[in-house]
């Protein structure tokens, strides 16, 4: 079950209400307009320091925003009201490294020693580029933004390291300086892209294939351009190989009570 289009402007607590009912499981970009989305990661508390080194050392894809209090702790009171382990429409489980399944609830194997992780996420920069009068394809279509993983190394912490992962969205010229000059105002929420052009110079070989997300059109005057992801710890807890691990699936984000205004820079 998803939220129709005509509810999007429901408020970010109405709608992690709706997502802990079962009435949303599917991608979160375009709800809740204002609002700042959050990538999630939930790590044993044991790993918890090094993995937010490696946030601190690879801000562009790692932009944390909030952190639990403490250990067992499923709130994130910077952000609202929140209850992670319920508030996101679905979950990726991971053991020694590997996908082993997608929940929409994770109550059931919640744990004590359990630390979230609260990142910037793409969206909430979308919302200023389409205020500007500008598509976002993902949105225009309906469909999770494509996301893939480059060649771009990250700066490794602990048992944490990896290639940054980046999602993409495609403008006409004079309309990707505009999104470039946009999205650097809001460096919490991964900032301008890393890079503009030829996706193969970043080790991307096909765009009509990605990692993660949907593909979407590129035209014939569009140039695709590339922001650092949020997903990109899921690559680096592949590397890590914990024996266990738990992180929002892409495209379904955590909506929080932040304003989108509140994360711009002069």
């Amino acid at each position: 079950m998803t939220i129709s289009n005509e509810d999007r402007n429901v408020s970010p607590a109405d709608f992690r209400h709706a997502i802990s009912l079962g009435q949303h499981r599917g991608n979160t970009s375009g709800y809740c307009p204002g609002y700042v989305q959050c990538n999630l990661v939930i790590l044993p508390n044991e790993a918890a320091l090094d993995f937010k080194r490696f946030c601190d050392l690879n801000p562009k894809p790692c932009p944390l925003l909030a952190t639990s209090p403490s250990a067992g702790d499923f709130s994130l009171p910077l952000l609202g009201e929140i209850d992670v382990r319920s508030d996101l429409p679905s979950y990726r489980i991971f053991k020694n490294g590997l996908l082993k399944e997608e929940l929409t609830d994770i109550q059931s194997i919640w744990s004590e020693e359990m630390v979230a992780f609260a990142i910037g996420c793409s969206f909430s920069f979308e919302e200023a580029l389409i205020l500007d009068g500008l598509e976002i394809r993902n949105v225009s279509a309906g469909t999770n933004v494509p996301m893939y993983i480059t060649n771009i190394d990250c700066k490794p912490s602990g048992s944490f390291s990896g290639k940054m992962v980046v999602s993409m969205r495609p403008f006409n010229e004079s309309d990707a300086e505009r999104a470039i000059q946009i999205s650097k105002r809001f460096p919490s929420v991964h900032g301008a892209p890393v890079h503009s052009g030829s996706p193969q110079e970043i080790g991307i070989t096909s765009l009509d294939h990605p990692d993660f997300g949907d593909p979407v059109s590129l035209l014939v005057d569009e140039i695709p351009l590339f922001w650092a992801c949020g997903v990109t710890p899921q690559v680096a807890l592949q590397n890590a190989k914990l024996p266990f691990a738990i992180t929002h699936t892409p495209g379904c984000m955590l909506m929080t009570d932040l304003r989108n205004s509140e994360l711009a820079v002069a």
